[in-house]
């Protein structure tokens, strides 16, 4: 059956498991708790369980798409500054070779150059909303890189040379923020992102699936958009997303508020 392809908000750090002592509501910031309950819940609302996942963290660049082709990564702790435990998380779940080899095929043919890598570990926009959405880590992923240069036209055209992997039961994920700028929080932050957030989904649920495109490629247009991404690095992981999605109708599945922050999820098919 035909999996959906997803562009979820993945957090900031640990931001989930930041409360060791409460196993099911890890962190004691109400504010994430909407955020953790949608990530809960993805398996949950899909068709069937996907054979395996794909996804784009906005946490690997690398000179060309890259794949992971490891079958057991470890976790890149990359993130600064918080509690000791949060440095000892785990999510054991099995690499995908042969996913990360499918999908470096589909990319080669497509004209992309594609490389391989086996040793990096799985940076926190991989294990952080996984391990929310599949604490049993029990399906296997592979991992795909952005491409440094972020041109947005390139990671649609990327998505849509994966897009076969949908029918043979892999569920693409990709994992950043709608909106990523640290150096605004609270108050200052709320207006602009709202603004923002508005001007995005209604980009990204154009019904004309060759309007939504050329729109969200042109989010450097949109009202506040620096504002809202100073770089682009946790947008592009829409991008590969939207592509992959082809002509499925697109829809807003999650909106939250943190940091001041507006942010959304989207879903294609």
């Amino acid at each position: 059956m035909k999996q959906p392809t997803l562009f979820i908000p993945h957090g900031g750090g640990p931001c989930f498991f930041m409360d060791s002592s409460d196993p099911n509501r890890p962190h004691s910031d109400p504010m994430w708790h909407p955020m953790q309950d949608h990530l809960a819940t993805i398996i949950a609302t899909l068709p069937e369980r996907p054979r395996a996942i794909l996804l784009i963290s906005g946490h690997w660049e690398e000179d060309r798409f890259t794949v992971h082709t490891g079958a057991r990564p470890g976790l890149l702790f990359d993130y600064y500054g918080f509690p000791p435990h949060t440095y000892t998380l785990r999510w054991d779940a099995p690499g995908a070779p042969d996913l990360a080899r499918r999908a470096a095929s589909l990319l080669e043919e497509a004209g992309f150059a594609t490389g391989t890598e086996a040793e990096r570990g799985w940076d926190h926009g991989v294990f952080i909303p996984m391990k929310v959405a599949l604490p049993e880590a029990d399906i296997p992923v592979a991992q795909l890189s952005l491409r440094r240069d972020l041109d947005p036209d390139a990671h649609i055209a990327a998505g849509r040379a994966l897009a076969p992997l949908r029918d043979e039961g892999v569920l693409i994920v990709g994992s950043g923020m709608s909106f990523h700028n640290l150096g605004v929080r609270g108050l200052q932050a709320t207006a602009p992102s709202h603004v923002w957030d508005d001007a995005l989904t209604q980009a990204v649920t154009d019904p004309d699936p060759i309007s939504r495109a050329h729109r969200v490629s042109a989010w450097a247009s949109l009202p506040h958009a620096h504002f809202a991404h100073p770089r682009e690095e946790h947008l592009l992981p829409l991008m590969v997303a939207l592509g992959a999605g082809g002509e499925d109708k697109a829809v807003r599945d999650h909106g939250s508020a943190v940091l001041g922050w507006a942010v959304s999820g989207y879903r294609f098919g």
